[in-house]
This record gives C-alpha cells, sequence and structure tokens, in this order.
C-alpha cells in the first residue's frame, strides 16, 4: 500500500475500524503476570449443526450425541440447551452479524451493529500481548464476528500462511520504521484537519475524528512498543491438503489460534466459519455447505451435510485436545481458555434462531457436560456470564435477561 492510499485508507476509509489490527500491535503498561492469563476464543459455525446428532438424546448424558460422544475432552465441556437469540426472527442468515453483539434485526436496511463481546474483552486483557485480539474466518468476505465501538466490522484474516508470518515470521524493521513515520505523518494530518472543523464549526465531525485520532495514536505507541520485540519461534506445523482444503484450512486457523494462545501473542480470539459459496469436500462429502444445510429432511442430503459436520467437530476435538495437553500452572492452557463453540442459527435449514448448538469448554469451570435450560434463555446472557468472568463489570449486554437462570459455575 503506498503512502496516499495509506493515508486515505485510514483518514476515510471504512476501515479506521480496524485501527487495532491494521497498525497491529498492542502493548501495555502492565509487567507480565506470574500466574496464567486469561484468554478466551469464540468460534461461530454460521450454519448450525443438525439438531438431532449434536444435542444429546438423554439429557445429562454427552455419550448420547452422535457428533460428541468421541470428544476426549468432555469432563471439561458443557453442553447448552435452549439458548436464543431475541429479535432475529426474520434474520434469516442475516443473524450472523449479531452472534456476537446480540443487536436485534441484522436484515434491516437500515441496521447499524453494537460492540461484539470479544472487543469488549480485548480492551480488558489485550493490553499486554503483542496482538489485542485476533479475528480469523474461513474466506475473504470482509466481516466475521468481531465489531468495534462503532458497530464496524473488523474484518477477518483467513490466509493461514499470512497469518503465521504475522504472529511468527521475521519483522522487516526498516519497513516497519517507515511505515510508522508514515502513520505518524497521518496523525498529524488528522489534527490538521479537525483543527479546520474546530474552526468551521461542524461538531458532529469534530466528535468523530477525536474519536479516530485518539484510536490511531493509541495503536501507534502500541507498535513502537512492540517494534524490537522479537516475535516468538515456532515451527510452522501448517499443513497443505489440495484434496480437503476445506477441511484443512479449518484445522490450520485452529492451529493458529493454539500457538497464539501458547505463545501469548493474544489473549482474545474469534474464528468465523462462515459458509462459502461452491462445492467444498470433506472425506466422504462433497457439495454446497450452504445447499446442504437446507436438507429439508432429505436422508441423502442429510448424509453429505452430517459428514461436512463431524469434520468441523473432528478437527474442534484435535484442538481441545490438544489446548489441554500443553502443561500451564496448576493446570492445562485448556484450564485456562473458555472455548465457546456457537451458531447464530439453531436449524439453518428454516433458518431459525433458537435452540442454539452451544458448547463451553476449558476455562477451568465446573462443567455440567449437558444443561437444558428451564425455559428459553438470551444467547447474550451467556456472553454476559463470560464478561463477569473475566472481571468486567456490566449490567447488561445485546438482549440479556437478568430474571434467567446462570449458565456456568
Amino acid at each position: 500500500m503506498n503512502d496516499f492510499n495509506r493515508r486515505d485508507f485510514l483518514k476515510f476509509g471504512t476501515a479506521l475500524p480496524l485501527a487495532l489490527q491494521t497498525i497491529a500491535a498492542r502493548a501495555g503498561e502492565k509487567p507480565a503476570s506470574v500466574t496464567p492469563p486469561k484468554r478466551i476464543i469464540f468460534l461461530c459455525n454460521s450454519l448450525g449443526f443438525y439438531e438431532p446428532n449434536f444435542f444429546p438424546a438423554d439429557r445429562g448424558d454427552i455419550e448420547t450425541s452422535n457428533y460428541l460422544k468421541e470428544m476426549a475432552t468432555k469432563d471439561k465441556m458443557t453442553v447448552l440447551q435452549n439458548l436464543f437469540h431475541p429479535g432475529m426472527e426474520t434474520s434469516n442468515h442475516d443473524s450472523e452479524k449479531s452472534f456476537l453483539t446480540g443487536a436485534v434485526k441484522p436484515e434491516s436496511p437500515n441496521f447499524v451493529n453494537t460492540i461484539s463481546a470479544d472487543q469488549i474483552l480485548a480492551e480488558k486483557m489485550g493490553g499486554d500481548t503483542r496482538f489485542p485480539f485476533l479475528s480469523f474466518s474461513i474466506y475473504d468476505r470482509g466481516w466475521g464476528c468481531s465489531w468495534n465501538n462503532r458497530g464496524v466490522a473488523i474484518p477477518p484474516m483467513h490466509d493461514e500462511s499470512a497469518i503465521f508470518e504475522m504472529l511468527f515470521g521475521k519483522q522487516d524493521l526498516a519497513a516497519k520504521r517507515r511505515q510508522l513515520e508514515t502513520d505518524r505523518q497521518i496523525i498529524r494530518s488528522l489534527n490538521r484537519d479537525m483543527q479546520r472543523l474546530r474552526e468551521s464549526g461542524d461538531v458532529g465531525k469534530i466528535d468523530s475524528y477525536r474519536t479516530v485520532i485518539a484510536e490511531l495514536e493509541s495503536s501507534f505507541r502500541r507498535e513502537q512498543f512492540w517494534l524490537e520485540t522479537e516475535k516468538p519461534r515456532v515451527p510452522n506445523t501448517l499443513i497443505e491438503d489440495q484434496e480437503f482444503v476445506f477441511s484443512a484450512k479449518i484445522r490450520n486457523l485452529l492451529e493458529l489460534a493454539r500457538l497464539a494462545f501458547q505463545t501469548d501473542s493474544t489473549r482474545v480470539i474469534t474464528l468465523s466459519l462462515d459458509w462459502i459459496y461452491g462445492a467444498i469436500k470433506v472425506p466422504g462429502a462433497t457439495g454446497g455447505w450452504h445447499t446442504l444445510s437446507h436438507h429439508g429432511g432429505k436422508p441423502d442430503v442429510l448424509e453429505k451435510l452430517c459428514r461436512v459436520e463431524a469434520d468441523i467437530i473432528k478437527h474442534l476435538n484435535e484442538f481441545l485436545v490438544a489446548m489441554d495437553g500443553i502443561k500451564e500452572g496448576a493446570g492445562t492452557l485448556l484450564d485456562h481458555t473458555p472455548v465457546i463453540i456457537g451458531s447464530n442459527v439453531g436449524d439453518s435449514s428454516n433458518h431459525t434462531c433458537n435452540n442454539l448448538p452451544t458448547i463451553v469448554a476449558g476455562g477451568g469451570y465446573r462443567h455440567q457436560s449437558h444443561t437444558v435450560l428451564e425455559k428459553p434463555t438470551p444467547l447474550c446472557n451467556l456472553w454476559l456470564e463470560l464478561l463477569h468472568k473475566h472481571d468486567i463489570d456490566a449490567g447488561k449486554f445485546g438482549t440479556s435477561q437478568i430474571d434467567q437462570q446462570p449458565l456456568l459455575t
């Protein structure tokens, strides 16, 4: 990106919401903790899971779930049943935009999103790591799970090799210094523009500029802080599989998440398993994932869909096992990292947003294996509880309701 384009990108560009990510590093002023830090990862499987295969057939017995019975960390998992997303009745797949925000009616032409739970957590937890958060997705759609405090999408990263290079590759310090000098000039230019706005009396734009400048200045300081700090050195364990590209990509993105947590490169991650157009291939099935999700109860279509979903579960199982195999303090990396696996839809075939498939794994909680909630409970109640468990004092989040039972212990 040349200097002029970069200036326009930051000054006018829709990606000012990416301030933390495009300028990248965030450094904190706190000393490193001797105890394992708090972390979290959210995974949204945007087409959900076929309900009869996901939820246990017998209440409380995860062994009776076709998909989950082979999970090796069942003692560190809770399957939550009867969660729903209020205000999504007519949202169809647009409800994915609200997965971590709970903002209602995302299909509306004048919809404005709100901040996602991961970004609130990143503000609290991201100050001690090179990257305050990481946002991943399957492909380059331009948005995923993460939304900034202006309700604007933070475009996720999807290229596994580029992510690995960003996290662990050798930095070109000369190029980075040139970029920082360009950023310094951009900030100066924006301050001059804001001064002219003050003279013109345009209060609305002044507030917007002030917010943007503050974000850029903060990010600039963080990047300077980390400039001379060498990145962790880890072996590149990403795989290539020309036959099962989709399957390999999910595996690789989860592997990158594990490496990022293990090296304390970040403490907040989102992964959007956003459905892609065209056919995908997993062992035993080929087809359009979205098309298969609209199965209409047809056995031959369901067989293929279930193979796709079982393949996703296989990689999630491997991720949890790998996290649980890394010793940290008195426990494991999984014990100190809540892993939230969920979806914005309950039944993708009918576009319903109730009975959402949800798993909470790890985090050191007293897991209940399978919990069927007494009455439909907003998914945002779970997000609010997770905020509380990460020492964020919030009275409400999204569509959370206060008269519901606790979800985690």
